[in-house]
């Protein structure tokens, strides 16, 4: 994987998406010569003039009325630091936190913060050496920015608390110069700059987002084969129907079915003398459901490609006026509402999903042997993965429920709204991993159904997924220990070999 270039205020989606998969960052070799330096130039000519300035020589939050003597200003952003750095819960996956400081980064790198050059290549130097810090997953509310997560990654930097290096937990200061790094000594404004900001639930957003996007594409693939099991029409995917509905998701999901399907003698066997008149609802209104779920989602991603590139520090330096604005970009509203549409999104595809499976195990139905095994009754087949999937499902719909309407207090009431974008974005990985799971079972309930239709071929691009299936997982003849079957399937779609297999382009999200 190539480094990511990280152009501060433009870096593309797909970018982020690279750093998330694992790739490293640099930044422009003349960040740090041009807004970085002018920005910590003008704090000092800030407390040159000798007047209070909110997070450079005062208190902070409710706090904010107590003026710092000059000679307490190290103390003043050491203190913030380490005082703010009160998380909890499970640490955050390592892919979290190398994003998070990423985000940071490149927001840092804007030159709107007042840090000092030697304070943003101390970060960057981190990422590359895959320095990552300790954050507890829990203790944002998502307004004043996402304090305590970023304070933990602050505190690293400071030689304070825990560093992940290869795997192995590490004191960080130990970490840090094991890698030839020193701990960092905070100049004036750099405490804040680094913990106040919306990187925690942007980059936990960000990872929702690109996991929905690998399993809408999947689901998409697993639909059309459970279309095919089904004896299902394509008829449903014309595009003459979803260009007069004109809308955009819909339009493309219906192509990307019907070109899926493209080519089936499946599909061929029974264009005419069907008895049915129309598919269930499951299959007919794929690109309806799943069009609405693509499109909430490129909206999402729009709204976190702005805030990926966005600076939600508080107060905001202007070296060109030497002022220092104070504000509320901190507040993580945006990524909340991203948040809550991404969790909906991911609910529905794997709804969808299920209602798939539950249609293919039933005879009256979809045609097939009951619960697609040869001997029912002898066998259970597939009865109980329908059930998993269902309690997947259900545990989603619990979860699904906004964040971002909730709010309580913090701060002895200065901050009296919040967005809970921290957990509504947290959710989204666990959220995903349930809705992948039940697109593997689907992919194997499919692939099942498809085998009692031989010799009958589906199209080229679904057997190609069949064909990787069966490489790991036999068909169903006698029931077996189904895990490993169900965990086989499941790796194939999480790690995108089932989106890969079909060797055609699928909408996307970035």
């Amino acid at each position: 994987m190539n480094d990511v270039l990280l152009v501060p205020g433009d870096t593309p989606l797909s970018a982020w998406r690279e750093v998330y998969r694992g790739a490293s960052v640099r930044l422009p070799a003349a960040a740090a010569a041009g807004p970085i330096a002018a920005s910590a130039a003008a704090i000092e000519r800030i407390l040159a003039k000798g007047e209070p300035v909110y997070g450079i020589n005062t208190g902070f939050g409710k706090l904010a009325s107590v003026r710092i003597d000059d000679a307490d200003l190290a103390t003043l952003q050491r203190n913030i630091v380490l005082s703010h750095a009160a998380g909890t819960g499970e640490p955050s996956p390592t892919a979290i936190v190398r994003l998070m400081m990423a985000l940071k980064l490149a927001s840092l790198a804007q030159g709107a913060s007042g840090v000092r050059p030697a304070t943003v290549a101390l970060l960057e130097r981190m990422i590359v050496a895959g320095l990552t810090p300790v954050v507890p997953s829990q203790g944002s509310v998502g307004a004043s920015g996402d304090l305590a997560p970023l304070s933990h990654m602050a505190a690293a930097m400071i030689g304070v608390g825990e560093i992940e290096v290869g795997g192995v937990r590490k004191p960080a200061d130990i970490a840090l110069r094991s890698s030839g790094l020193e701990p960092l000594a905070l100049g004036p404004k750099e405490g804040l700059a680094l913990l106040n900001g919306t990187q925690f639930s942007t980059a936990n957003a960000l990872a929702g987002l690109f996991e929905a996007e690998r399993l809408f594409q999947s689901a998409l693939v697993t639909g059309a084969l459970s279309t095919e099991a089904a004896k299902g029409s394509d008829t449903p995917f014309d595009h003459r129907i979803h260009a007069l509905r004109r809308q955009p998701g819909q339009i493309e999901t219906g192509d990307a079915l019907r070109v899926l399907m493209a080519g089936s003698a499946i599909r061929a066997s029974h264009l005419k003398d069907d008895e049915r008149v129309q598919d269930p609802y499951c299959l007919r209104c794929q690109p309806q459901v799943m069009g609405a779920a693509l499109d909430v989602l490129r909206q999402a991603a729009a709204t976190l490609g702005y805030e990926a590139n966005g600076v939600s520090d508080n107060p905001l330096i202007f070296a060109d006026t030497d002022e220092a604005l104070s504000g509320g970009n901190f507040h993580a509203e945006p990524v909340a509402f991203a948040a809550d549409m991404i969790a909906l999104a991911i609910c529905e595809i794997g709804s969808l999903a299920e209602r798939r499976i539950a249609m293919l195990v039933d005879p009256a139905l979809s045609g097939l042997p009951a619960f697609l095994t040869p001997k029912p009754g002898l066998n259970s087949g597939f009865m109980i993965p329908q059930v998993t999937a269902a309690a997947l499902v259900s545990e989603n719909k619990q979860r699904a429920y906004p964040a971002s309407v909730d709010s309580i207090p913090t701060s002895a009431n200065q901050e009296d709204h919040v967005s809970m974008a921290a957990h509504g974005a947290a959710r989204l990985l666990s959220m995903a991993r349930n809705a992948t799971a039940v697109a593997g079972i689907e992919l194997l309930a499919a692939a099942q159904g498809c085998d009692f239709h031989r010799p009958l071929a589906s199209s080229p691009a679904l057997e190609a997924v069949r064909t990787l299936l069966r490489g790991q997982v036999p068909h169903l003849d006698d029931d077996r220990h189904f895990h490993p079957d169900m965990e086989a399937a499941n790796a194939l779609v999480r790690s995108g070999g089932v989106v890969t297999a079909v060797a055609l382009p699928l909408p996307g999200v970035a």
